[in-house]
C-alpha cells in the first residue's frame, strides 16, 4: 500500500526528547516499511524515516497563528496535488488538514491522542465525507469526540526490541516518577507515598515553563528535593529512560486528569518495571491488576500497593504488555481499520 503519515510541526520525527505522537507517528512509518508498504511521511523540518519524506511549517511549539495557518494551507496544496498517490492518508495533526480530501474517495483515518473537540468533529461528519475513520488511544479518550463518525480505539504503542528487562530488584530499589512536573500529573503525590514508605523515589521529566506549573515546582516539589530521599535527576533521552525504568521496583502515575493513554506506563513495563496508577483516564485499560501494576484510587493506597511489588513476576508483566502494546501489534490494528 502507499501510506501518507501527517504530524504537526513543532517537534521533529522521531523527536529527541520528549514527543508522544512524533515518536509514535516514527515507529509507524518504519514498521510500515518493514511490512513492504511505501511511506511518505508529512512533518516538521529535520523529520526522518526510512520512506519518502515531505517537510513543512517550523519546529517551534509557541510559534505564531500566522505560521498555523500557512501551514494549513501547505498541506491543503499538497493533499489537493497528490491525493491520488495514496491508498490511504494517516493524519496525526489538524483534522483541518483533511479538508481538501474528506469527500475524496481515499480512505482517511484521523488518530487523536488528547481529549477531542466536539465542534470540529461535528463540523467534518457535517460536510459530505467519504472513508473517514476516527480512532483515539483508548476507550476514554474515544468517549471525549464520539459524537459522530465512525469511531475506534487503537492503543499507543513502543518498541519493545529497545527496552531491556531488569528481571532482579534489590530490596532498597527506588521507586520512580517520570513525566512532566506539572501537578496534574501529581509528582507531589508520588514523593507523598515514597515518603509513607521509606522508599527512594527519582523524579524525572521536564520541569514546566507556564507560569502556574513552574511555581508549584518551586513551592511544593524543589523544596522536598533533598538528593537522598527524593533526587530530581532531569528529561531523559531513550537509553537514559531505558536505565532509570529499569532499575526502579515500581512507576508511579498518580495522574489528577484523564490521560488520554500514558505511554510511560508501557515504556515501564518494557522493563519489567510494575506500575502503580490512580483510576483516571485509561490508567484502567493499560494496568492489568496483580500483573503489571495496581490501580489505586489514593496516595494511602499507593503506599500499601508498593508493600505488595514482590507478587508482580517482572517477566510476565513484560510479556504481558508486550502482546498488547508493541508497535508490531499496534500497526497491524491500524492496517485492520484501513481494511475493515
Amino acid at each position: 500500500m502507499r501510506i501518507l503519515l501527517i504530524m504537526d510541526p513543532g517537534i521533529p520525527v522521531p523527536p529527541e526528547l520528549y514527543g508522544g505522537h512524533e515518536r509514535l507517528v516514527h515507529l509507524f512509518a518504519e514498521e510500515y516499511t518493514r511490512l513492504g508498504h511505501q511511506v511518505t511521511l508529512l512533518a516538521g523540518p529535520d523529520s526522518r524515516c526510512s520512506g519518502d519524506v515531505v517537510t513543512f511549517g517550523t519546529n517551534d511549539l509557541q510559534r505564531s497563528n500566522i505560521k498555523k495557518y500557512k501551514e494549513v494551507f501547505f498541506v491543503w496544496k499538497y493533499l489537493s496535488k497528490t491525493y491520488n498517490n495514496f491508498d490511504l492518508i494517516h493524519n496525526f495533526g489538524r483534522l483541518i488538514y483533511l479538508l481538501p480530501v474528506l469527500n475524496k474517495p481515499v480512505k482517511k483515518i484521523m488518530t487523536y491522542g488528547r481529549p477531542v473537540s466536539h465542534t470540529g468533529i461535528k463540523l467534518a461528519n457535517a460536510l459530505p465525507n467519504k472513508n473517514l475513520i476516527f480512532t483515539a488511544c483508548s476507550d476514554s479518550c474515544v468517549s471525549t469526540g464520539n459524537v459522530a463518525g465512525n469511531w475506534k480505539t487503537v492503543y499507543n504503542a513502543i518498541d519493545f526490541s529497545a527496552y531491556q528487562i531488569n528481571e532482579i530488584m534489590a530490596s532498597d530499589a527506588p521507586l520512580i516518577f517520570l513525566g512532566r512536573l506539572d501537578k496534574v500529573k501529581g509528582v507531589h503525590t508520588a514523593i507523598k507515598a515514597a515518603k509513607n514508605t521509606e522508599n527512594k523515589l527519582l523524579i524525572a521529566g521536564n520541569i514546566s515553563h507556564t507560569s502556574d506549573n513552574y511555581t508549584y515546582f518551586k513551592n511544593e516539589i524543589e523544596p522536598q528535593i533533598d538528593g537522598v530521599q527524593v533526587e530530581y535527576v532531569g528529561p531523559l533521552n531513550d537509553a537514559e529512560k531505558n536505565r532509570y525504568l529499569g532499575q526502579a521496583k515500581a512507576l508511579l502515575f498518580p495522574i489528577e486528569w484523564d490521560e488520554p493513554f500514558g505511554i510511560v506506563m508501557i515504556e515501564a513495563m518494557a522493563c519489567g518495571t510494575p506500575v502503580i496508577g490512580f483510576r483516571r483516564g485509561s490508567v484502567p485499560e493499560v494496568i492489568t491488576e496483580g500483573v503489571n501494576g495496581f490501580i489505586v484510587q489514593n496516595a494511602e493506597e499507593m503506599s500499601e500497593k508498593i508493600s505488595l511489588l514482590g507478587t508482580i513476576d517482572r517477566n510476565h508483566c513484560r510479556e504481558v504488555a508486550l502482546n498488547r502494546f508493541d508497535v508490531k501489534i499496534i500497526a497491524q490494528q491500524y492496517l485492520k481499520v484501513f481494511n475493515d
